[in-house]
């Protein structure tokens, strides 16, 4: 097959690339240009996409003697990703920029240029693996935990499975390095990018200040309705965050505060006591299948962070396909779900899908039948409208087992 090799720079996406051309591909390396004004240097583990990073990319791909380009993604990844990001938190919703990335640029924009030019599918460094299942490929967890990134691919549908490779999901990371220093591989000790890589140093308010400005509004505390405090922008907060709420603890009972939720339209930003935090109903949209589409009642594995826990859970899917708006009912409480947030659903180590969280909060419960009296009524629960309805969106992944 031919298959383009995207190449970050890292070492990851240099063994796959080397993994590739081993298996009898014919692979050419490209390396995506993500910055309108890419910086000369990385700042240590964070951001990515320099030039330096183009640099090393090219030498490696000198080193398997495969052609080499540079492809500008500048102008699709600023739309579908950074504009993306920030009309999100504007919302006061909180958005996962890799998987908007895998969904628009590495496996939409990239792959459908690959195959304009004749190639068959892509390759990526990603720690996920690809098996043949009875209904096509299936997307499942990679060998090494610790390095698994099926949460981030759990917005690929069937189409862009079948035309994607994962090379290294068989492999742990301590051995890649390994690998690659046999290979002589000058980015065998390259730190891994970390944080988000248009953000290079880490500070997320700070950067959305500069594009959203300062809107002073009101901390407002959930258990008296009192305010107590103020801040620069809705847009800096997200649901679970506890650091820099600029709060005097000894004036809220000395107990610690979280943000509850964040209400964009007033500009205000509620606080409260863990208690207050857990979620066990989870409503999603946006939904991506990674195959056949999912109906019905199941038992699933649910994941809402990239290295969070996965978490038992029945997800009720009402219709098929992407206007599905799936309710996971988690067995047990999950702190910090928030809008915009990604839940990715399971089944096994296999990736069903996942969607966007619209909402989450306590699921209500039915009262309990007095002794003698008619069974209460077990239908299944509802998100509440108001009350413990914590605004959350994220993105979910669900294992699937018929009840």
């Amino acid at each position: 097959m031919r298959v383009v090799a995207a190449m970050s720079g890292g070492v990851d996406s240099a063994v796959a690339a080397s993994r590739m051309i081993e298996a009898g591909h014919e692979v050419v390396g490209v390396h995506l240009a993500l910055a309108k004004n890419a910086k000369t240097l990385r700042e240590g583990a964070r951001g990515c996409c320099t030039i330096e990073d183009a640099g090393d990319a090219r030498r490696v791909a000198d080193k398997l003697g495969i052609p080499f380009y540079v492809w500008d993604m500048a102008t699709p990844f600023a739309r579908d990703v950074v504009e993306d990001f920030v009309a999100e938190y504007r919302a006061g919703r909180t958005p996962n920029p890799c998987l908007r990335c895998n969904e628009k640029i590495k496996f939409a924009a990239l792959l459908d240029k690959a195959l304009a030019l004749g190639f068959d599918a892509v390759a990526t460094g990603h720690y996920a693996q690809i098996v043949d299942g009875p209904h096509g490929r299936e997307l499942h967890r990679a060998v090494d935990m610790a390095k698994d990134q099926s949460y981030v691919l759990g917005v690929l549908d069937e189409e862009q499975l079948a035309r994607a490779f994962f090379p290294l999901g068989d492999t742990t990371k301590p051995q890649i390095r390994d690998e690659a220093a046999e290979r002589g591989f000058a980015v065998a000790k390259k730190p891994d990018s970390h944080d988000i890589c248009f953000i290079s140093d880490g500070d997320t308010r700070g950067w959305l200040t500069q594009r959203l400005g300062e809107q002073e509004g009101e901390i407002v505390d959930e258990g008296s309705g009192e305010v107590v405090g103020g801040h620069h922008g809705a847009y800096g907060f997200t649901v679970g965050q506890r650091r820099g709420l600029g709060l005097d603890r000894s004036d809220l009972d000395g107990q610690p505060r979280y943000v509850t939720r964040v209400e964009a339209e007033t500009n205000r930003v509620f606080i409260g006591t863990a208690d207050l935090l857990g979620a066990d109903e989870i409503e999603a949209d946006h939904v991506r299948w990674c195959g056949p589409a999912a109906s019905g009642r199941h038992r699933l594995g649910a994941q809402i962070r990239a290295h969070g826990e996965e978490i038992p859970a029945t997800a009720e899917v009402p219709g098929e396909g992407s206007d599905a708006r799936p309710v996971v009912r988690l067995d047990s409480a999950v702190r910090g779900a928030a809008p915009g947030q990604s839940i990715v659903l399971y089944d096994g180590t296999r990736v069903v899908g996942s969607g966007t969280i619209a909402r989450a909060g306590r699921a209500a419960r039915a009262p309990s039948a007095p002794v003698g009296g008619k069974p209460a009524d077990e239908s299944p629960a509802r998100l509440p409208p108001t009350g413990e309805d914590f605004g959350v969106t994220r993105t979910f992944t669900l294992r699937s087992t018929p009840l």
